[in-house]
């Protein structure tokens, strides 16, 4: 039996402000099975975040269909977490509360926090361990590096096991060093976790890095333009950024990218 894809996005159309509004998605359709790590790339403004909001139930596709876990998307999803480029810590709340935030505020769990207050402080406290932040559970944000706030967001986003994660420049604010060192941060805590993960990223290599599958888009109106599979094996390290496939990769996703921009499309993927 076949398994129905985890995320559906079927001929969907977005256009902003109305009839008049700019169109942002152009009879859109990927799909995302379970427990995939999928990578969307593409040239600025071609609709990756648009994407994310339609996903997440945050915005209504002006045509199409969302399907998100086998429903029709038509509110704001509870098994979904969100991570950004920057990490919208509260900076009155110490990291140990900014990762309980969602304990907080999700309704079936808020309704049991009083309860199993301290099973959630302790699923917080090894999710921090986990990506290095083990003894910063009593900071405040700006006491951290923004690497370490990074790491803080993410926790935010994983703490109540969402079964999709949806991350939209998580690192673009970051500096080359420190973006690489959360690629690997990342990667560990999907292998640990296993949700289902959409990566909006402008960073070719780190979705090459991270990534199962990229799909690349073109210029606005967006829709996916070609798919490239990453055949490398996991966990994977910095040295096989080094390699010749790896390479090729990225330079094959920044070559259709580029004619992207020139406004041409491939006639079929490869």
């Amino acid at each position: 039996m076949t398994t129905r894809p985890f995320v559906e996005i079927d001929r969907v159309w977005m256009r902003y402000n109305g009839s008049g509004g700019t169109l942002a998605l152009r009879n859109t359709s990927l799909t995302v099975d379970k427990q995939e790590f999928v990578a969307v790339v593409g040239p600025s403004g071609c609709g990756k975040s648009t994407l994310m909001r339609l996903v997440t139930g945050l915005w209504p596709a002006s045509a199409g269909s969302v399907i998100v876990a086998g429903k029709e998307v038509d509110r704001p999803l509870s098994i979904a977490g969100m991570a950004f480029q920057n990490p919208t810590l509260l900076p009155w709340r110490t990291v140990l509360d900014n990762v309980m935030l969602p304990f907080e505020v999700v309704d079936t769990l808020a309704a049991r926090l009083r309860k199993d207050r301290a099973l959630y402080e302790q699923q917080c406290r090894e999710l921090l361990e986990l990506v290095g932040l083990k003894g910063f559970e009593h900071k405040n944000p700006w006491q951290l590096s923004g690497g370490m706030q990074q790491r803080a967001s993410l926790c935010r986003a994983l703490v109540h096991q969402p079964q999709l994660l949806m991350l939209d420049e998580p690192f673009g604010a970051l500096d080359v060093f420190t973006r690489e060192d959360l690629w690997s941060v990342l990667q560990n805590l999907w292998l640990a976790r296993r949700p289902t993960v959409i990566l909006v990223t402008h960073d070719l290599r780190e979705a090459a890095f991270l990534a199962d599958r990229i799909l690349v888009m073109t210029a606005r109106p967006g829709r996916i333009m070609i798919e490239r599979k990453v055949d490398l094996p996991r966990p994977r390290t910095p040295q096989m950024t080094y390699s010749s496939y790896f390479q090729d990769l990225v330079q094959d996703l920044r070559e259709h990218i580029d004619r992207a921009r020139q406004g041409e499309e491939l006639a079929h993927a490869e």
